[in-house]
């Protein structure tokens, strides 16, 4: 995306801070146009409204992986997956229509899903496994989703439903494409993960709303910032329960120092007003 954002008012102008982004032709030849590109001021200096400077920065490939478990189709949802790829793991593939979404890919063993959705997604590529196999669908399709690309991708249907064990497998598996720099957002509708890497990162939560932090083993350095109970490089061992139940009083900001942890969130929870 082109986009342009005028300098910071000057000081003495009576405001401050950043305009908003302008939309306009770019040195009165070429219109702004949807892309990848950002244009921002960098620094102040003597600068009119007339000078940018040409920053880039590239739009993640993003994967929707359509799972078997529950999907609550929030506006939330809707808003997280727009514009993504779309892979149907088996029985996920029922999400599809719902969504109005149109998969590239579906793969699987297929006993999870009956003749009638298989007769209509009739024209949908797809990529059948055998019932013995090594892996799950859902494993299937993340593999497929990373050999065409993905820097995110978000699990949708990964949370809650009858099998717990898929679950717990999923939280272990975003933590995993994570530690290599793939960015993962599980979600069911109504309950949402993240797992967090080293460094600082900030999750997006309405006010009030509940999460916790679940940590794989010990945790150094955790900090959290923009919740009712705030910790400051705090190590959280393996097994504790410290980091269970918080109130986010908007977006969340989390840092982790070593250490495997996950964020699961409740946005529509409210429990905390």
């Amino acid at each position: 995306m082109l986009r342009l954002i005028p300098p910071p008012v000057q000081a003495g102008s009576g405001s401050s801070g950043w305009r908003e982004p302008l939309s306009k032709p770019l040195g009165g030849q070429h219109p702004v146009r949807a892309g990848t590109v950002i244009i921002r001021l960098i620094g102040a200096g003597k600068c009119d409204k007339s000078c940018y400077v040409l920053q880039t920065m590239k739009t993640k490939t993003t994967f929707l992986i359509l799972l078997g478990g529950n999907l609550e189709k929030t506006a939330r949802l809707r808003r997280q997956i727009a514009g993504a790829r779309v892979i149907a793991a088996d029985g996920g593939m029922f999400h599809a229509h719902d969504l109005s979404l149109k998969p590239e890919l579906w793969v699987g063993d297929f006993d999870s899903s009956p003749d009638d959705l298989q007769n209509r997604w009739s024209r949908t590529p797809r990529k059948p496994f055998p019932a013995e196999k090594n892996l799950t669908d859902g494993e299937i399709a993340v593999d497929e989703a990373l050999g065409l690309g993905a820097e995110k991708i978000i699990l949708a249907g990964a949370l809650g439903g009858e099998r717990s064990d898929h679950t717990f497998f999923h939280m272990t598996l975003a933590c995993a494409l994570s530690a290599r720099g793939i960015e993962v957002l599980l979600t069911s509708g109504f309950e949402e993960g993240w797992p967090l890497h080293r460094g600082a990162q900030v999750i997006d939560l309405p006010p009030s709303s509940m999460f916790s932090i679940l940590n794989f083993d010990d945790v150094s350095g955790l900090t959290i910032e923009g919740a009712r109970y705030a910790l400051t490089q705090f190590d959280l061992p393996f097994g504790s329960s410290r980091a269970i139940s918080n109130i986010a009083e908007g977006p969340v900001t989390v840092a982790v120092g070593s250490g495997t942890a996950l964020l699961v969130a409740r946005p529509f929870d409210l429990s905390g007003s």
